[in-house]
């Protein structure tokens, strides 16, 4: 018999205030979707440049019950993420619009134990320890916090590098042949 079937599905509610709350514990399933604005992840909102009128991430989320050989059905939480945030881009300095999508799935356990003993070589899913009272929005932010790229930057012919300045602000022109630095020796060895 499939658990599915049997369990209820409940309708999250698309409320910031309602995902720091949701009961993962009871003996139901879960589906979801809703915006979340840049205001609305505080974190996320820190690493922001500048936060442009519609600007945030479109969320989707569902939990069912997957079977496992040997043990109880297992509760699985799948994640989606598309949306659009502002970086500096490392290559010009100015504000770059970075487009983020991704896809997660959790297999949802009970204790940091059960977490620790899931195997890391599964690339699939990850293990996310479930309490009564869990808080959705954070995994969500989280999880955008975790995709944003390293060094953000426009796409390649978009912009062009930073100059920076360094020494005279005259603008002296160095000379076009640097001293060879082997020059003192030469003339030690004259000596």
């Amino acid at each position: 018999m499939n658990r599915n079937q049997v369990l209820p599905q409940v309708q999250l509610s698309a409320e910031p205030n309602t995902l720091k709350r949701v009961d993962f514990c009871a003996p139901q399933s879960y589906k979801g979707a809703g915006f979340l604005s840049i205001s609305e992840l505080p974190r996320v909102a820190e690493e922001a440049s500048t936060v442009v009128l519609g600007d945030g991430f479109h969320w989707d989320l569902e939990t069912h019950f997957e079977d496992s050989p040997g043990s109880e059905p297992r509760q699985v939480m799948a994640l989606g993420l598309k949306g659009r945030l502002h970086l500096v881009c490392q290559r010009c300095l100015q504000d770059c619009a970075v487009d983020l999508a991704e896809k997660r799935r959790f297999l949802l356990v009970a204790t940091e134990a059960e977490a620790d003993d899931y195997p890391l070589e599964d690339e699939e899913q990850e293990p996310l320890v479930i309490s009564q009272q869990f808080n959705v929005l954070e995994t969500i932010e989280d999880e955008v916090l975790l995709s944003i790229p390293l060094i953000p930057k426009h796409p390649e012919g978009f912009c062009e590098p930073h100059v920076s300045v360094f020494g005279d602000e005259d603008g002296d022109e160095v000379a076009d042949k640097p001293e060879n630095p082997f020059n003192i020796l030469k003339n030690m060895k004259k000596n």
